[in-house]
């Protein structure tokens, strides 16, 4: 058992009172124990950091040097616990608060659906708005606070100011097609040969579009001369489920569909494509409780989801 964990929230709140009152017995007095339980848990404290925290001086005790120290820490650790369940307390009696997320196309399918979904289980009363868009859209957006945050790729580092990322998980792009298209039997493979069809491309404000265009410039291809620019995963899937498009985008946004048999990826190498995924917030301004029981659910989730993506 480490340190931290032997101590327990009874040990600060008797060393602080202690601290206040300089006098065991009435801290014994304030807290409605014995004056001998204050003396034991002061005790157990002391020989956990193995230091003298208090000198006896009269009929009370004053600070060492260790215990102005410790009394520093130990006054906001628990000031930061009283203000964590006052905040819980609060939005519970209040209700109605609202969390602003900004999905972007990475995580609008899979992840943040399925962590919206258990975060409402949780935090009755909590209003989730989620708003989909481009990265420039959102990042505007989150940066004048009309979002609390934004879930999906890392955009370009030049327009990250005031701005914090957390990474989540890394993605790639992929090309998927529906099932029984005609590339999927191609032996060998050409990606040269996607050029025959409509291709789905992200567009131009969207954060993979530069990370596409690399793959293509790389590969030794063209701009597809047949192509379709979108951002919306509805519009993708169901153009791609009913026609012989070929759809460039990320795959975690076509996890499900591949998982369900719906479409079915090229077998093309994308591995160089991985980028972050993960949470945007403002650098400067605390969110709510609410928001950040959130964050935690996205977290967990994006853990899960991890593995099928790659």
């Amino acid at each position: 058992m480490n340190l931290h964990s032997r101590i327990k929230f009874r040990h600060l709140q008797c060393f602080l009172e202690v601290a206040r009152q300089r006098s065991v017995n009435q801290a014994a007095a304030t807290l409605a124990i014995s004056q001998p339980a204050v003396s034991k848990t002061l005790r157990e404290l002391e020989e956990t950091l193995d230091v003298k925290l208090f000198d006896r001086v009269g009929r009370g005790v004053q600070l060492t040097g260790f215990g102005d120290v410790f009394l520093r820490y130990a006054g906001a650790s628990v000031s930061a616990l009283r203000q964590g369940v006052d905040s819980i307390a609060q939005a519970r009696a209040t209700g109605g608060v609202t969390v602003s997320v900004g999905a972007l196309p990475t995580v609008s399918s899979g992840v943040l659906p399925n962590a919206v979904r258990q975060f409402k289980q949780d935090a009755t009363g909590t209003i989730v708005r989620v708003i989909t868009g481009e990265t420039e859209a959102l990042r505007s957006l989150l940066q004048v606070g009309e979002l609390d945050l934004v879930v999906g790729r890392l955009g370009s580092p030049e327009r990250m100011t005031g701005l914090s990322f957390e990474h989540l998980y890394s993605d790639h792009i992929g090309f998927f097609v529906r099932p029984g298209h005609p590339l999927l039997s191609a032996d060998p493979f050409d990606l040269v040969a996607i050029s025959n069809y409509t291709v789905l491309m992200p567009t131009q404000g969207a954060v993979i579009r530069p990370t596409v265009e690399q793959f293509l410039i790389t590969n030794g291809m063209p701009m597809p001369p047949d192509h379709l620019e979108t951002v919306s995963p509805v519009f993708g899937r169901s153009y791609t489920r009913n026609s012989d498009a070929v759809w460039i985008i990320s795959s975690s946004v076509v996890a499900e569909d591949v998982a369900d048999g719906l479409l079915q990826p090229l077998p093309a190498d994308t591995s160089e494509t991985f980028g972050p995924v993960g949470l945007t917030t403002r650098a400067d301004t605390p969110l709510s409780l609410p928001a950040l029981m959130l964050m935690q659910v996205i977290r967990e989730i994006a853990a899960q989801t991890a593995g099928s993506i790659r």
